[in-house]
This record gives C-alpha cells, sequence and structure tokens, in this order.
C-alpha cells in the first residue's frame, strides 16, 4: 500500500458498520441477521485477541488473523461455522475493495478449505474413543480439579469449576443441548421432579429438554456446592443460571457463563486428559453429535432422535445414520443368520 499515516485508517468497527450498511440494501432479512451475528463475534474474536475493534485501525487485519478466526469458530456446528467464515470473508473482501488493506481472495478461499469443517461431519472411530475416554474421565470430579493456588478463594473457584465443568460437559453429552442452550440455562427453567426443562431454542421456539439421572446429579452436585454462593446473592435462586463463572472477574456475584466460556470448558479439560492433538477436534458441538447418534442406536428409530435433537427436519437427522462397519456386520447377521 501506499504510505498513509495511522490516523487516515478508520477503526474496524467503523468499516463493520459500513460494510453491514452495504449488506442490508443486498441481502435478505435473515442473511442480514446472520452476517451481523458473525460480525459480533469476530469482533468477540478480535477483543478476545486484545485487539480492541473501537480504536484499533482497520490496517491490522491480515490473513493470519482470518486463520485464527477459523479455529476459534471450531465450537460451532460447522453449518454455523461456514455461514460465519462466509460472512467474515465478505467483510474482508469489502476492505480489500475499499483499498484499506491489500488482501488475497485465493488465500482465503484456500484457508477456508484447508480448515474448516463441512457440515455433518462426524467424529472419526479413533476420536470417538477418545471422546468416551474424556466422559469417563470427568466423572470424577477429583480429576479435573488442578490448581495449586495459594490464595484461598483461587482454591474455592477451582474447586467450583471442576463440579461446574463436570456438570456441564456431562448434561451437554446427555441432553443434545446447543452450546448457548445450556449457557443460558436457569434454576427455574429445569422442573426436577420431571427431569425436563422447558427452553428457548434455536429459531426463538419452545422446547423441551429431557435429562439423564446422571445429568441431574452432577448439577445437584454442582449446586450444593454452589449454595453458600447462590444464597448470598440477593436473588431469587429460580433467577440463577445453572453454570456460573468462577473467576477473579466474577467475584461472589453469580453470573452465567457465555459461549465463550462454554467452549473453553471443553478446550481446556480436552487437552488436560487427551493433549493438544485433540483440541479443537472435540468441542461443544461434538457433545451434541454424540447424543444423537447415541439416540440413533439405542432406538434405532429416525423419528424419536429427529424430536429429541430438535432437528428441523428428518434430513438434518440423517446426517448421524453413518454406522461402523462392525454394527452393520450384526445388523446382517441378527437378519439373515437367524437359527
Amino acid at each position: 500500500m501506499t504510505d498513509t499515516s495511522e490516523a487516515e485508517f478508520p477503526s474496524i468497527s467503523h468499516v463493520i458498520s459500513a460494510y453491514l450498511h452495504m449488506v442490508e440494501g443486498a441481502r435478505s432479512k435473515s442473511t442480514k441477521l446472520a452476517y451481523k451475528k458473525a460480525l459480533k463475534i469476530f469482533a468477540e474474536f478480535l477483543q478476545e485477541n486484545l485487539i480492541a475493534p473501537d480504536t484499533t485501525p482497520i490496517k491490522v487485519l491480515s490473513e493470519n488473523l482470518f486463520a485464527k478466526f477459523l479455529e476459534y469458530l471450531h465450537g460451532y456446528a460447522p453449518k454455523t461455522e461456514q455461514l460465519y467464515l462466509q460472512a467474515v470473508k465478505g467483510f474482508y473482501l469489502y476492505v480489500d475493495s475499499e483499498k484499506l488493506i491489500q488482501l488475497s481472495q485465493s488465500r482465503l478461499t484456500v484457508l477456508i478449505r484447508q480448515r474448516s469443517r463441512r457440515p455433518g461431519r462426524r467424529l472419526p472411530q479413533s476420536e470417538d474413543r477418545y471422546f468416551e475416554l474424556l466422559l469417563e474421565k470427568i466423572q470424577d470430579v477429583q480429576n479435573l480439579m488442578i490448581s495449586s493456588a495459594d490464595d484461598e478463594n483461587e482454591a474455592v473457584n477451582a474447586k467450583l469449576r471442576a463440579y461446574r465443568d463436570r456438570a456441564f460437559m456431562i448434561t451437554l453429552a446427555d441432553t443434545g443441548f446447543r452450546v448457548h442452550e445450556a449457557c443460558n440455562l436457569r434454576r427455574g427453567d429445569i422442573d426436577w421432579n420431571e427431569g425436563r426443562a422447558i427452553i428457548i431454542g434455536k429459531g426463538d421456539k419452545e422446547a423441551v429438554v429431557r435429562f439423564t439421572a446422571r445429568s441431574m446429579r452432577a448439577m445437584k452436585d454442582y449446586l450444593s456446592q454452589r449454595a453458600e454462593l447462590d444464597g448470598n446473592s440477593g436473588r431469587p435462586l429460580s433467577s440463577l443460571p445453572i453454570f456460573a463463572r468462577h473467576d477473579k472477574g466474577a467475584g461472589k456475584r453469580v453470573v452465567s457463563i457465555t459461549t465463550t466460556t462454554g467452549r473453553n470448558i471443553v478446550k481446556e479439560r480436552v487437552e488436560q486428559f487427551l493433549g493438544k492433538e485433540l483440541v479443537g477436534k472435540i468441542t461443544p458441538h461434538s457433545f451434541r453429535h454424540y447424543f444423537v447418534t447415541a439416540t440413533l442406536r439405542g432406538t434405532g428409530n429416525l423419528a424419536i432422535a429427529k424430536k429429541l435433537a430438535r432437528h428441523e427436519n428428518i434430513a438434518m437427522t440423517e446426517r448421524y445414520t453413518h454406522l461402523t462397519d462392525e454394527e452393520l456386520d450384526k445388523a446382517y447377521h441378527d437378519v439373515f443368520e437367524r437359527d
């Protein structure tokens, strides 16, 4: 680029607003909303990487930053990931067309092709085994309690995080919750006698989610550890989140975890038990894959799996119907080799 003083470069937020204004005149209402959400996620990503969108000039955008954003999106469903990537790629191309920075469209396309996941991806069998190992490890809360902190408050928070993380991951595995649904869950949403909750799910639709006995126990264990904190909150218990933050920033407040925290819980525990090589391969959405696949294997009924997964159509559920050779062998012999 030609020499330009930093003052002449608008902020990232300013250019995002201009880009979304352009999108408003050219896209459908649903696409506009999706692009707006995608750029909001992108701004959160920048903030977490110590790049303040409101004050940082647009010239800091780079293809390497886009590559990091690709990894950041691995906590989302593959279909959502693809949509958000296209929106942010469009933003990058807009920035390039306005001659604010120079970028390579082919480079962005190659990055998306190499690093993003295709919708309907199922964990390979080797990763399935790792997933089962993770579920086994988190059953014992002592496995999760890693803290050498001398500070008493931090030791208490470490214990609360251990109970929370166990409850969070078991709940994801046993309910099919999307990560944002689990993060938004309130104590008053759950009917503890019936083992179910009525939530507002995808598309702002009311839905019933059922809980296993082990997920209920894990949540109750965690809430028992948190009883003093909840009691001192000054708020009705029913209004408090099921999964709360336990860090210095939250202090003594009972603050709901964000989807970013939910993704980080899985990321940190995967690294702890399975190693860095599995980070990004097992994500919160992997738990939903596990739930749908387990439902299909247990019932053999696509319609039941669709209902429990709260899919819009049966085609979505059918993506989970991949079977192993061992399962096919068993089914074949059960049908044709009966005595």
